[in-house]
């Protein structure tokens, strides 16, 4: 996505901001999109990447933070809000089966968001967006 390489230096120093699964929005393009053109280069990246099955419209593709969802595609925004949690890692029966399948499905989609990536760099920090769920539920650096 032509936008977001021509972000990534800002990116770069964006303060991480993690959602219940993980990601970083701070870094994530649907997040971070601030016109129709590219929430739409978002949309046809999103199905490139195979995230989507369709170019969804920039009304579906457009983040509007979890909270305002009745679930989420790993299923943790309910689990958390059932177990009265903001993180997965306050739970106690954290790391569950959940969290080990969204870790496993993450890393699964991981190669085809490579091959869709324009460049290295790009890869990189959608791999601090998405691929980096374990080490950000955690709470560690490393």
């Amino acid at each position: 996505m032509k936008w977001y390489i021509e972000r990534l230096e800002a990116l770069e120093r964006a303060e991480p901001i993690y959602s219940v699964c993980g990601d970083d929005c701070a870094v994530c393009p649907r997040y971070v999109a601030r016109t129709e053109e590219e929430l739409r280069a978002t949309a046809v990246f999103w199905h490139r990447a195979g995230w989507r099955d369709r170019v969804v419209s920039n009304e579906e593709i457009r983040c509007t933070g979890c909270d305002s969802r009745a679930t989420c595609s790993f299923m943790l925004l309910p689990c958390a809000r059932e177990h009265g949690v903001d993180a997965c890692r306050e739970c106690p029966g954290f790391e569950c089966g959940k969290v080990r399948d969204t870790f496993a499905r993450s890393e699964a989609k991981k190669r085809q968001c490579e091959q869709a990536c324009d460049t290295p760099e790009e890869f990189r920090m959608l791999c601090r967006a998405f691929y980096e769920k374990e080490k950000n539920m955690r709470g560690t650096n490393g």
